[in-house]
């Protein structure tokens, strides 16, 4: 069972997704450039790479992260660290626009005062997905998940509290930021295999870049 959130109102700005989770249709378009900037920086000191899950199974989708903690998946687990394992050293620094971004999604959402410590970065090329699960690594679920999209549009699933829940279908573009907590946090969600046409951004052309800031520690 599947509803399709965004052809509601897809003008509106502010599309409420639960009672305390709701999608900012382009947020972030005015910090695109200074983003990707940003970005490039980050991928530089910790490329993206594709992880192993826990059953063995290789990610499609590319990974990297920055901020104090870094979200990481091996035979060992999902889990945090503070060192990047593909070198031992820290991951690179959240960019000050990475960090205000953030602040700003999640206080237009109506959580003020989020200080995220970890910044997950995946990248998505035609075919790659993320099934649904919950964000439960993190020490602390009164902070709320802030996951902002760059290039390509997706198809976002956002359920229920148990995996067999309804699920909703949002589209999300180029610059939009969903925001969910509160009783909504612990919501499974995931997105469908990437497809549909290029973004004409040239460096976003064939792909998609997903921003996802947590307070991890």
């Amino acid at each position: 069972m599947t509803a399709d959130l965004f052809a509601e109102d897809p003008g509106a700005a502010r599309q409420p997704l639960g009672r305390h989770a709701c999608l900012l249709r382009g947020f972030a378009l005015g910090a695109v450039d200074e983003l990707l900037t940003a970005l490039a920086t980050v991928q530089q000191a910790s490329p993206l790479r594709h992880m192993v899950t826990p059953g063995g199974f290789t990610m499609s989708v590319a990974t990297t992260n920055c901020g104090p903690l870094g979200w990481i998946s091996d035979r060992r687990g999902y889990r945090y660290t503070a060192i990047d394992p593909a070198h031992g050293r820290a991951w690179p620094a959240m960019p000050e626009s990475f960090m205000t971004l953030a602040r700003e999604a999640a206080a237009a959402a109506g959580f003020d005062g989020f200080e995220p410590d970890a910044c997950l970065i995946n990248q998505y090329v035609p075919g790659a997905r993320l099934s649904l699960h919950q964000d439960r690594d993190e020490a602390d679920f009164g902070a709320p998940i802030v996951s902002v999209s760059l290039g390509m549009s997706a198809t976002f699933q956002f359920g229920g509290l148990a995996r067999t829940d309804p699920v909703t279908k949002v589209s999300l573009h180029h610059g939009d930021a969903v925001v969910w907590g509160g009783e909504d946090r612990l919501r499974f969600h995931g997105v469908m295999p990437l497809r549909g046409a290029p973004h004409p951004h040239p460096q976003l052309a064939d792909r998609r870049i997903n921003l996802t800031f947590r307070k991890a520690g």
